[in-house]
């Protein structure tokens, strides 16, 4: 096993590996930004380096400075978490050729389902079901003969990347140049490279992904599903497992499971990895794209199978095999995450960095906050504005929701926006909580539902009920003061538990 590890990322993730690290004894090693220099990860860490100013193209993607820091530090492995470098197959490449173990899957891999296209083709060689689609970087006139043949509407996506980057929905032809040359754009800016292709748009579907897990002597198993359908731009912001689908039709597991290992397999892979699929109003799933990396989502899982994807992570790149067979990894429960963003949902989800001036964690049985940040740290412009990741498990998938309602109501941050106010709203929607789901289900959201009222600022409630408790006290208050001290107290226990 090895003695140290470096965690090529920051925040959360960085966190939630040293974590694990810690339990098996091994030393950790963080990298950081300028920006990052008073973040929790490096404060947590056995050893840390700098590794550059605070844009991540000098510092956390600086692969030569990444690969430095290892060495001066006498790492052994890499973990590159989520992010960043974690699907970057010359990163990969590069720890192999410094004799530094990549704690996931081989450079090959990597390229090869990371590039949209050429998964699309392995999928399709593995008999996986693909939406009509093309498996190459397409122009104008032959993304406009595509959606001739399979009719409008279509979706532009990134031949490189995912995340909602360079993706473009097209619902008619006076659309598709401008939608094709944004898409590019934003592809060249995100992913260095402009190939966009075009698959035909599948309706409201729900995205549900498997989790895979594969050793370097041919195991390989699936972990099952994760429910992936609430996003904003594309972009994942609650996730269940089980899947409320798959919960009413078992049979689905099985299939979706075979078929992501047999895309896999077709890839050579091992580590963890994540086949993502579309799936239909009428339960018909397609082949979507495979993330060659751990999953900001990977606590439901956990939470329901009772595993550490992490430790199976750094024992499958020192070697082992893995511990179990597919029949017996067995399912416990529902677990529901919501990631915590400093943000505004309603405005456009813009982000809200700034200092925290306070911070109240959710605690009790069930809950499980991984996270980054503490009370005066100040959230940087320069990343991802994600604070935590809250998960909860319970018996039932009814019973997970009232509990992460309950756990949303102690959550209290101060001095920024935060989208845990939108939480609470979604959970106590009526389709949600019937497992209504869809991709397209919050913009349906916005349009039955009003904002709420801004969150009361809960410190001057205390700090006014403080100050009319010590004019009473003193016996300057009056009968009416010492009512009003306590309707104040009362209004704030309420707000508290609202």
């Amino acid at each position: 096993m090895f003695r140290k590890v470096l965690i090529a990322n920051r925040g959360e993730i960085a966190v939630r590996v040293m974590r694990t690290l810690r339990e098996m004894g091994i030393a950790s090693v963080a990298v950081y930004s300028d920006a990052d220099r008073t973040s929790l990860h490096v404060r947590m860490a056995d050893e840390a380096e700098h590794v550059g100013p605070s844009p991540s193209a000098e510092s956390y993607l600086r692969i030569d400075r990444i690969i430095d820091a290892a060495k001066k530090h006498g790492a052994e492995a890499i973990h590159p978490g989520y992010g960043f470098l974690s699907e970057n197959a010359d990163f990969a490449a590069a720890c192999e050729d410094a004799g530094l173990v990549f704690i996931g899957p081989s450079a090959n891999s990597i390229r090869l389902m990371g590039s949209k296209t050429a998964a699309r083709r392995s999928a399709i060689a593995a008999g996986a079901p693909v939406v009509p689609g093309t498996e190459h970087a397409v122009t104008f006139d032959e993304v406009r003969d595509f959606a001739g043949r399979e009719g409008y509407p279509v979706l532009l996506k990134a031949v490189a990347g995912g995340g909602g980057k360079g993706m473009r929905r097209v619902d008619r032809e006076s659309e598709l140049e401008s939608a094709l040359r944004n898409a590019a754009s934003e592809a060249e800016r995100a992913f260095r490279d402009p190939g966009i292709y075009v698959e035909k748009l599948v309706e409201k579907p729900r995205h549900i992904e498997i989790q895979l897990l594969g050793d370097r002597h041919g195991a390989m198993v699936h972990l099952g599903e994760r429910e992936c359908s609430l996003q904003r731009r594309h972009q994942k912001v609650i996730e269940e497992c089980p899947s409320p689908l798959v919960v009413l039709h078992p049979e689905m597991r099985h299939a979706m499971g075979e078929a992501a290992i047999r895309a896999a397999r077709a890839a050579g892979y091992y580590n963890a990895g994540t086949v993502e699929f579309l799936v239909d109003q009428d339960r018909r799933f397609y082949f979507l794209e495979m993330n060659t990396r751990l999953q900001v989502e990977h606590p439901v899982t956990e939470l329901v199978t009772g595993l550490d994807l992490v430790k199976l992570q750094v024992e499958i790149a020192a070697g082992a095999r893995l511990p179990f067979a597919q029949e017996q990894i067995a399912w416990r429960g529902s677990a529901v995450e919501c990631r915590i963003y400093a943000e505004d949902p309603y405005n456009d989800f813009l982000p809200y960095p700034g200092k925290l001036t306070r911070l109240t964690r959710p605690m009790g049985p069930g809950i499980r906050l991984d996270g980054c940040v503490y009370d005066g740290w100040t959230v940087p412009m320069e990343y991802d504005p994600l604070l935590a990741k809250l998960a909860v498990w319970a018996a039932t998938r009814e019973d997970a929701i009232d509990r992460m309602l309950r756990a949303l109501r102690e959550y209290d941050v101060g001095g920024i926006r935060t989208n845990i106010g939108f939480f609470r709203q979604i959970l106590q929607d009526a389709e949600f909580r019937a497992g209504q789901l869809h991709t397209g289900f919050i913009d349906e959201f916005f349009e039955r539902h009003d904002a709420p009222n801004p969150p009361p600022d809960l410190t001057a409630v205390a700090a006014l009920a403080a100050a009319l408790d010590t004019m009473t006290r003193a016996g300057t208050a009056t009968r009416t003061d010492a009512r009003s001290s306590n309707a104040w107290r009362e209004a704030g226990r309420r707000d508290l538990l609202r």
